[in-house]
């Protein structure tokens, strides 16, 4: 059996951490391949790595030259390397890659150094072979990853391996450019490992015990689900969860590879599984929120009889570069849930183009909804669901909004007035968890 293990930021901030990231790792001789994160925060108030090299690419823009920002960079992974006791002296690297900042084009280079770097330590010290990432993940010319091209490099290049690190978040164009995926996408090169190594389990360690059904900022104390399924993660995740990136579990998905999320500070806890199916453990599986939405109320009659109607309201969101969360609709109007990033300095030429395109009755505009997703593989199978939740609402007082459910009968998606988000997350919670 072979295990993947990526460690996020927190696991690689401190000399401390980094430590009992090698005796994790070396206390399982399955856990073959590591994948690291830039270090993160030591303690409230410190910068993560990867915000500095995005600072110091910047500076470098202003002014030419990245010495200000970057020597923050450099202070952190010296004293890493100090402390750790590492005899390879990582000034010619952090010299050359100052060097290289300073003329970039694009700030894909200089965010991918953290990586780099903490795969560059963790190897000296674990003495395991590093791995380039830009040498096995591969993008296409376009700038997207090509998957089947860089799961046919790792095979032939890493699955053989007794052992290597390996860092997450970037690769390169056949040029050599470097790439990088989205924010958080170590998850991402992780799970595009597991695939090309055929993993039996792929760990991503972190610094809580597991995935919460709940916001703990919002929840007291919520439960910590022992597994969930790739959809519902997809789910929870798209809505605000952020354990892991909501697009880490394509790689794996295919090969039917389960992710299991542990805590790098309690490694004997037995984390969230998150797997291809529900194992039907609970009806509900998580609850998940976000704030800021605008919703824009079309009222037309006649609407549902007009042939291109919701298709000329979706070329004006085109045409203005804006993308909907959902469209709830009946008989004679249309809702557009809009969040409110997307409407910033839009609002006026939006609502002009759909007088424009469809000519409605009425259009109203209403701001300050939040989002809130209940969320569970086996809602569809168990009548009530809806009952529970909306009754819990009710109860509270709280007036719902919006209503919509996807096909799939996976979640049930509410609008509420903002002011009523933690109460509403907080009623649903205690209907189907305490």
């Amino acid at each position: 059996m072979v295990k993947v293990c990526k460690f996020g930021g927190t696991s690689m901030a401190t000399a401390d951490s980094i430590r009992k990231v090698a005796e994790i790792l070396l206390s399982d001789k399955e856990r073959r391949f590591v994948i690291v994160s830039a270090p993160g925060k030591r303690f409230s108030g410190d910068d993560k790595v990867t915000d500095l090299l995005y600072a110091s690419f910047n500076e470098a823009q202003a002014t030419g030259d990245c010495s200000k920002s970057f020597k923050k960079v450099e202070e952190r992974f010296v004293s890493l390397q100090k402390e750790l006791g590492i005899k390879t002296d990582l000034q010619p690297v952090l010299k050359e890659i100052k060097s290289r900042i300073d003329v970039s084009q694009t700030p894909d280079y200089a965010a991918s150094r953290g990586e780099y770097l903490s795969a560059v330590i963790l190897s000296e010290f674990l003495g395991f072979p590093f791995v380039d990432a830009k040498d096995i993940i591969r993008f296409t010319e376009a700038g997207a990853f090509n998957a089947d091209y860089s799961n046919d490099i790792i095979v032939k290049k890493v699955k053989p391996l007794a052992a290597a690190v390996i860092p997450g978040f970037y690769g390169s164009k056949d040029g050599g450019e470097i790439v990088t995926f989205s924010r958080g996408g170590s998850d991402v090169t992780g799970a595009i490992i597991a695939r090309g190594v055929a993993a039996s389990v792929y760990e991503n360690w972190t610094d809580v015990d597991g995935f919460m059904t709940a916001d703990p900022r919002i929840v007291d104390k919520p439960r910590i689900m022992r597994t969930l399924s790739y959809t519902e993660l997809r789910e929870l995740a798209y809505m605000g969860a952020n354990v892991l990136h909501p697009e880490s579990i394509f790689p794996v998905n295919s090969s039917g590879i389960p992710i299991n999320i542990k805590n790098t500070f309690n490694p004997s806890a037995p984390g969230t599984f998150i797997l291809p199916e529900s194992t039907g453990e609970n009806i509900v599986t998580g609850i998940a929120g976000k704030k800021g939405f605008t919703v824009i109320g079309i009222e037309k009659s006649m609407m549902n009889s007009e042939v291109g109607f919701a298709r000329r309201i979706l070329s004006v969101l085109e045409h203005c570069g804006i993308c909907f969360e959902h469209m709830p609709s009946g008989i004679d109007t249309l809702s557009l849930v809009i969040a409110d990033t997307e409407l910033q300095g839009k609002m006026q030429k939006l609502t002009d183009k759909i007088r424009e395109a469809v000519n409605p009755d009425l259009l109203q505009i209403h701001s300050g909804l939040s989002l809130i997703a209940t969320v569970g593989q086996n809602m569809a199978s168990r009548p009530g669901t809806a009952a529970a939740l909306f009754g819990a609402l009710a109860e509270a007082g709280i007036n719902v909004k919006m209503i919509d459910q996807g096909s799939s009968e996976l979640n049930i998606i509410v609008g509420v007035e903002t002011a009523d988000y933690e109460r509403a997350i907080n009623a649903v919670y205690d209907r189907f968890f305490r």
